[in-house]
């Protein structure tokens, strides 16, 4: 019977575990649409941010991470939550409630793309040719998506929600490289959840008055405590205690599972039916992405979704 080596069992639980998470935040977009069908943006995200930081934070004290933060870098870590928590959970929610979860999620997940211009114009990173041929093929898969739609109605304020899900993503992720944080990375997600939170809560008291998370239908809470429980807390857990021992390749395969599994999902749970222009933009986009993602010997420190 042949021998198999420990670090062979644990980067193959490792693999099985990124392609379980994918599959967490892929269905994350298909609960949070059932979600919305009963609770305001805002107190979706309220519900969502808070419960899944206190899962973080537990799981992480619990597995023995060091969860403080340098006193220099909580400002950093705390405008990072802004950007990259607060404001991608309310734009993706927005983008959601006011447009197909499809065409949200193609046009979030041209986010490694913005993230690759940001850093030349703001770090100086060298655009390599697989840089510039995926900022071409996002171009032209985004003006292939977009074009049908700007044509017959203008400009959906869907696909400016959904753009700034992948600005804020972007800007927080560049954000984080520019000030040079050192924290962990579960440690640094943990605490941009935290923040985020307490901006969300803000936002939450503001315009809905109080979190209106009651009364609902069982699948509408079903669908929170999914996006909370799956979607935020054990999901960023998982995929950052996991991530190290797999390579860069394998790993950012494993995020670019994520948008390919929600799309499939949302036409067959939400009934929604990708256009030709819909498919074919997200087929460039998609490549777009895979070309930052799967570059050799780079390692992704930015929070997935």
């Amino acid at each position: 019977m042949p021998h198999v080596r420990s670090g062979d069992t644990k980067a193959d639980t490792a693999r099985l575990l990124v392609v379980l998470l994918s599959f967490a935040w892929g269905f994350n977009w298909i609960a949070a649409a059932i979600a919305l069908r009963e609770v305001p943006p805002w107190s979706l995200r309220f519900a969502g941010s808070g419960i899944g930081c206190v899962i973080l934070f537990a799981a992480g004290w619990a597995a023995g991470y060091n969860l403080r933060v340098p006193r220099g870098e909580r400002i950093h870590v705390m405008v990072a939550g802004l950007f990259n928590v607060a404001a991608f959970q309310i734009f993706s929610a927005f983008a959601q409630l006011t447009g197909a979860t499809s065409r949200a999620i193609i046009i979030t997940y041209s986010m490694p793309i913005w993230t690759t211009i940001l850093s030349r114009l703001l770090l100086r990173e060298r655009l390599t040719p697989i840089r510039l041929l995926a900022f071409a093929l996002c171009v032209v898969g985004l003006t292939i998506l977009l074009w049908p739609l700007i044509a017959a109605q203008g400009l959906p304020v869907s696909v400016l929600f959904s753009f700034g899900c992948a600005l804020s993503w972007s800007i927080a992720t560049v954000y984080i490289k520019w000030m040079k944080v050192t924290v962990e990375p579960l440690t640094n997600a943990a605490w941009q959840l935290l923040f985020g939170f307490v901006f969300i809560a803000a936002g939450t008291f503001f315009f809905d008055g109080y979190p209106r998370l009651w009364p609902l239908h069982t699948d509408a809470v079903l669908a929170v405590l999914f996006v909370a429980v799956f979607g935020v807390g054990l999901a960023h857990f998982l995929w950052w205690s996991i991530v190290g021992r797999l390579s860069a390749i394998t790993a950012s395969i494993g995020s670019l599972m994520t948008p390919v599994l929600a799309v499939i999902a949302s036409a067959v749970l939400l009934g929604e039916r990708p256009s030709l222009s819909d498919i074919i933009g997200f087929a460039m986009i998609f490549s777009a992405a895979a070309c930052v993602l799967l570059q050799p010997n780079v390692k992704h420190r930015e929070m997935p979704e």
